[in-house]
């Protein structure tokens, strides 16, 4: 019987010294998932409370269908504001300014029926960056389209234009549409 009673006495330390190790590491989880919730709780609330400035836009060129062939390369001025958050972009001057020092992505996409070269600049300030070209050759709906990154600062100005002698068609399909939005600020 004293046998068993030490047999019993070990089995109960030995739980013991399990019991305390395993409280222990239940600590340490818990302290663990304290510290987890936290960051997560301070991520989510960056994304959802975010004071970071938000800017995209996207418009179309015009209802009224042919744009062009002008004597002179011209400003393009889409006047279909499809989104503007952040109110960058100027519909009634055509231009994109970049409210804050930042890294940008702009797209366009132009669209022509008739024969003929269709194309346009993508100008920084007064300096062309992309200039896309198409020749269509075949008369019927042709369009071309391009991107591009650029690192922008405070004041900077994005506009399309269109070269002398070149023509667009858009209307209320929107065929011919320039975007942008901010990736982030610098």
């Amino acid at each position: 019987m004293e046998s068993r009673l030490t047999d019993s006495h070990n089995n109960t330390g030995a739980l013991e010294v399990r019991l305390r190790s395993t409280e222990s590491q239940l600590e340490d989880l818990q302290a663990e998932i304290t510290v987890l919730s936290f960051r997560l709780n301070e991520a989510d609330d960056r994304l959802t409370n975010s004071d970071e400035l938000k800017v995209a836009f996207s418009a179309g060129l015009t209802d009224s269908g042919s744009v062009g062939p002008f004597d002179e390369e011209t400003t393009l001025i889409f006047s279909k504001t499809i989104t503007n958050i952040g109110r960058a972009y100027n519909q009634t001057a055509g231009v994109f300014t970049a409210p804050v020092r930042g890294l940008y992505f702009f797209s366009f996409t132009a669209a022509d029926y008739l024969k003929g070269y269709m194309g346009l600049y993508l100008y920084r300030n007064n300096r062309p960056i992309v200039f896309n070209l198409d020749l269509n050759d075949h008369g019927g709906y042709a369009s071309t389209s391009n991107g591009v990154a650029l690192q922008l600062e405070e004041g900077d100005r994005v506009r399309l234009s269109l070269p002398a002698s070149y023509r667009l068609y858009d209307d209320s399909r929107n065929f011919s549409v320039f975007s942008g939005f901010l990736l982030f600020p610098l």
